[in-house]
Formats: structure tokens, sequence, C-alpha cells
């Protein structure tokens, strides 16, 4: 495990005291790349005021200040070309990204990294809808609307039962998981209501 000062110094003489995404000199900070936890400096990069607001904030995305991403994708180091993959994605719908994304190469433990933020293209987003067809969201709170008998037990969610911080099956859009009288249980959507 490496401190933040360390970290930071090895950061700092990687980048050469330059943001590693617009190259901008200063107010340089030490970012992150989620699901990473910062142990080593592989895990981070070190980059400007002005690129750590757009990628945290939820402010409107410049994309002039992006194309950046034009030289900076093209960086040895993990961290910031996974950055520049999933920022490119974001942008799109701008039209010129979509050429560079084609250009982009990243070692498939890269890419992997890189689409763990993103939903991938080539699957259709599941989305899971209560019984009056109102989306449900992780974390939302939902009654039965009948009486269900749990399978592989002689637990039954009786109508009227209010089920708590559910989770989202994600490859099912008709099943979520709850907690039902302590136990976790798989409820079917259709006969549920938020």
């Amino acid at each position: 495990m490496i401190s933040i000062m360390s970290l930071e110094k090895e950061l700092l003489a990687r980048s050469g005291g330059t943001c590693e995404l617009c190259r901008a000199v200063e107010d340089l900070n030490v970012f992150v790349v989620a699901p990473k936890k910062g142990y080593d400096a592989d895990d981070a990069v070190h980059i400007c005021s002005a690129c750590n607001g757009q990628l945290t904030s939820d402010v409107d995305v410049d994309s002039n200040h992006w194309r950046c991403l034009n030289d900076s994708m093209w960086s040895e180091v993990s961290a910031v070309k996974v950055l520049a993959y999933r920022m490119l994605h974001q942008l799109k719908g701008e039209g010129w990204p979509n050429d560079l994304i084609d250009m982009m190469y990243l070692e498939e433990d890269d890419l992997k990294w890189a689409k763990e933020s993103i939903a991938d293209e080539s699957e259709e987003k599941v989305i899971h809808r209560d019984s009056n067809g109102v989306i449900l969201s992780p974390g939302d709170s939902v009654v039965v609307i009948k009486d269900l008998k749990v399978s592989g037990s002689s637990l039954v969610a009786k109508r009227g039962t209010a089920v708590r911080n559910i989770s989202l099956v994600y490859d099912n859009a008709e099943q979520i998981e709850g907690k039902v009288d302590g136990q976790t249980v798989v409820l079917l959507t259709k006969y549920l209501k938020k």
C-alpha cells in the first residue's frame, strides 16, 4: 500500500508535472480511477482541476476541452487510457469521438476496467418496472400486491408487505431481491408496487 504523499510524488514524476489528460500544468491532483482503490500509481492519474471537475460533478461536459483525448488516448499508462475511453464513450453523441474510439486499443484487462462504469452497447439495458410500469431503482421500497409463496421454503410474502432497500437482478428485468421476514428472497416485479 502506498501513502498519498508518495503516490503524488510518483504521479508527478510520471506526468512530468502536467495533467495526464489535457497537459495543463496548474492545480494538479491525484485522481483514482474507479473501481481501483489507489494502492499504487497504476490505479491513478495526475489531472488538473478542470478535468477533475468535469469527471466528478454533474456540470455540463465541455466537449471541446476533451479534444485533448486525441493525444492522451495513446498514453502508455493504463489508467489514462481507461479514463480516455470512458470520456470518449460519454461524448459519443458529439460525433468526433466515434473515430477515436474505433482507433483506440486497450489490452483485455484495461478494456474490462474501462467498461466497468459504462454500459456495453451490445447489451440492451435491463429496466425493472413494477406492476404499474413505474421504473424501479436499487434501494427503492416496494409493496407486495398479492400473497406469494416463496419457493423452497414455508415463507409466504403476504399482500401489503413492504420490502425496503431492494436490489435489482442485473440480467432479468422481471426479478428483484429483497428481505421478507428477515430472509432475502427473489420477487417478481409484476407482483410489486412502488
